[in-house]
């Protein structure tokens, strides 16, 4: 039996079909309206909503910092990612499983553009900012989803627990 494909597997897909820009060391700007659609670990958050903040450091040792979060369902999570490294890192929030499928299709069609509001790129020394909103409950992820930093262990665990 076929199993439908996440809609965002082939949004990414379409996207890498149609990207003519490298990842490099351009920064990707967010769309002048943040789309607010639901995703099983949550939805666009408002910034002038903001729980808490949560600064989260990447590092050229393929490592983030801290690599396990914790968040209360309700909250709306301001994360400060900070770029301390020498090479283009991003964050990632999804399900294991979207992030797997994403790291693949960075594999396959690593010149792919996105600017959806569950990622941030970061270049070197840069900081950068995902306002997101925890409206469900479960064990989620974030990784660096740039071709080899997920392979090298790239990734943190975020956990979203009941009030």
């Amino acid at each position: 039996m076929h199993k439908p494909l996440p809609l965002v597997v082939l949004i990414l897909g379409l996207a890498a079909c149609a990207a003519a820009q490298a990842h490099g060391e351009k920064a990707h700007a967010r769309p002048a309206v943040t789309l607010k659609e639901q995703q099983p670990w949550g939805i666009a958050g408002d910034p002038d909503k903001v729980s808490r903040s949560i600064v989260v450091r990447m590092r050229d040792t393929m490592r983030f910092h801290p690599d396990r979060i914790r968040v209360r369902v309700g909250e709306t999570i301001r994360f400060v990612v900070r770029n301390e490294g020498r090479m283009l890192h991003e964050m990632v929030i999804g399900t294991k499983a979207v992030l797997r499928e994403h790291a693949e299709l960075m594999r396959r069609f690593p010149d792919m553009e996105h600017d959806e509001p569950w990622l941030v790129h970061v270049a070197p020394g840069q900081t950068g900012e995902i306002v997101w909103h925890f409206n469900r409950a479960g064990e989620f992820g974030y990784a660096c989803l740039i071709p080899g930093h997920y392979e090298a262990g790239m990734t943190g665990s975020l956990q979203v627990v009941p009030r």
